[in-house]
């Protein structure tokens, strides 16, 4: 008895000593954070539910607000805030060299995401990327647009159709639902070369695609051991998605590339140019000077515009087609949810950019193409405040490559910051776009930050919708393409107020890791006069 209490008393011990060495690694570096909770870190809240992630974010970050960089524990694993501009953008552009990573979540072997854009590393990155690059150009995007086109006519038309058969003169949405089926129709369209109109029924491509997307418990539980034990996970050959997803996006891709190349047909989607890619035929392009797509538009950097000749594989062929759909699927469907809810709320915005949707219209013939859309200022101004109040990507990371002194954290610190290879520091864009010292009354939706007077008053890195530096969102212009032909066609028939059910004020729901309002983002349609 004696010899068991022995051994427990230094088990506690050593177990007590081990997590006081594990959790003071911040406080030894001068990093200021909230108190923590044993194997959780400060994300306990999160895990159960009681707390959205961006507003842990938040308030750690309000806790400490005269520090340059505040501190958080992601269970065991010390993460480094970035609060200060200068430190952002040297971490972001001056010194990209030093945190050219993001943080994985799965392993290179997965074969949906492990050799996607989005993770890989180093020198490979770069080489896709440049690879890559050229596939999201203007003059690329202005092709996909009568397939988006398409695809939301088709979307208003079972809009109406639904309002018809509803025996009233409305029809109340839950707009995430239809958005996010609006979005992977588009991206069938524009990069699979499908119509799966799953608008009016669950397709078998977007059955598949929702499963990508969804963050199952078991998911969850799989992301969280890839975070604690990355080599084990990889030994395991751990994938996020199930083999028969795996197979039918595999035989999607490189059936319809095969198909096309036997028929030798040619449209202009992704499949098209990764064809193109796979050939070396894909080359970059000079811009012309009708290539703006909107104030949240982020440029390609020379990483991007460096030309570099990528060995593909099948597997590489694939994971990039599934990082467009993931990316397009839940991201996009998330940033144009929030849109419709802002202007369901705000109908003076609504009744405004209508106004603008009319002339233009009127001008046009009622037709719309890629320079129509990009010149309507005020439909610009409303989905770049759309984009700061509810940034899709509220968060990014980067991953240090090699140790770099970013200087002292706050004032109360001794010495500079030594961030480690190997140590993660987040961006937090949601934080950012909700600071009134940079964005006044920051909770209002209000699209005249961005006219043409304004913008220029926008504080360099405080708002980034897309991200920083050579590793930002290579598909900005497709996604606010997108969106901006769903508000224009969308509105132009239809009237956006709200319900019962809409969520006011809003609240984000905890049960999820994305941005969700709780109960969900309901509002009414109604035909226009």
């Amino acid at each position: 008895m004696l010899l068991l209490l022995t051994w427990v008393v230094v088990i506690v011990t050593a177990l007590v000593l081990y997590l006081r060495q594990a959790y003071g690694s911040l406080r030894r570096d001068g990093i200021n954070h909230l108190p923590t909770v044993p194997f959780f870190g400060n994300i306990f809240w999160v895990m159960f539910q009681k707390e959205h992630f961006v507003d842990l974010i938040m308030k750690i970050t309000n806790a400490f607000p005269d520090d340059k960089i505040v501190g958080n524990y992601d269970m065991m694993t010390p993460i480094l805030i970035i609060r200060d501009l200068e430190m952002l953008k040297r971490i972001t552009v001056k010194d990209f060299e030093h945190f050219i990573d993001r943080r994985s979540f799965t392993t290179e072997l997965d074969p949906m995401f492990g050799r996607g854009l989005l993770l890989l590393h180093g020198d490979e990155w770069k080489a896709m990327r440049s690879t890559m690059s050229p596939a999201f150009t203007s003059s690329k995007i202005r092709l996909m647009v009568p397939f988006m086109e398409e695809v939301c006519l088709e979307m208003v038309k079972v809009l109406k159709q639904r309002i018809k058969d509803s025996g009233t003169s409305y029809y109340d949405m839950e707009c995430k639902e239809v958005m996010t089926r609006y979005a992977n129709d588009v991206i069938a369209s524009c990069a699979f070369g499908l119509k799966v109109e799953s608008l009016t029924r669950d397709s078998e491509f977007y059955v598949h695609s929702k499963s990508i997307t969804k963050f199952t418990f078991w998911r969850f539980m799989k992301f969280m051991f890839y975070r604690l034990l990355p080599s084990v996970a990889g030994m395991l050959q751990l994938s996020l998605v199930s083999q028969k997803t795996t197979d039918y996006f595999t035989n999607v891709v490189l059936g319809t590339m095969k198909d096309r190349e036997k028929n030798k047909i040619v449209r202009n989607d992704m499949i098209n140019i990764l064809m193109e890619v796979k050939k070396g035929q894909l080359t970059h392009e000079k811009e012309g000077k009708d290539a703006d797509a909107g104030f949240a538009t982020v440029e390609e950097s020379h990483v991007g515009k460096k030309q570099h000749n990528y060995e593909w594989t099948d597997t590489d062929l694939v994971a990039q087609a599934a990082l467009f759909l993931f990316a397009g699927f839940d991201t996009i469907s998330t940033a144009m949810s929030f849109i419709l809810y802002e202007l369901a709320i705000n109908p003076d915005v609504q009744d405004r950019l209508v106004q603008e949707i009319r002339e233009y219209d009127a001008k046009n013939n009622g037709k719309i193409d890629y320079n129509s859309i990009q010149s309507m200022t005020y439909l610009d101004m409303v989905v770049s405040e759309g984009m700061r109040l509810w940034p899709p990507a509220p968060f990014m990371d980067r991953i240090c490559v090699n140790d770099y002194n970013i200087g002292r954290p706050n004032k109360e610190a001794t010495k500079d910051l030594i961030i480690r290879k190997g140590q993660c520091v987040v961006i937090p864009a949601y934080t950012l776009h909700r600071n009134p010292e940079y964005f006044p009354n920051p909770s209002k939706f209000d699209p005249e930050r961005f006219s043409h007077e304004n913008r220029d008053k926008i504080v360099p890195f405080t708002y980034l919708p897309f991200g920083l530096g050579p590793r930002n969102c290579i598909g900005s212009r497709f996604a606010l393409c997108e969106v901006k032909v769903m508000l224009y066609l969308l509105l132009r028939d239809l009237k956006l107020t709200t319900c019962d059910k809409t969520c006011i004020p809003a609240r984000l729901s905890k049960e999820t890791f994305n941005l969700k309002l709780e109960g969900g983002h309901w509002v009414r349609f109604k035909l226009r006069q």
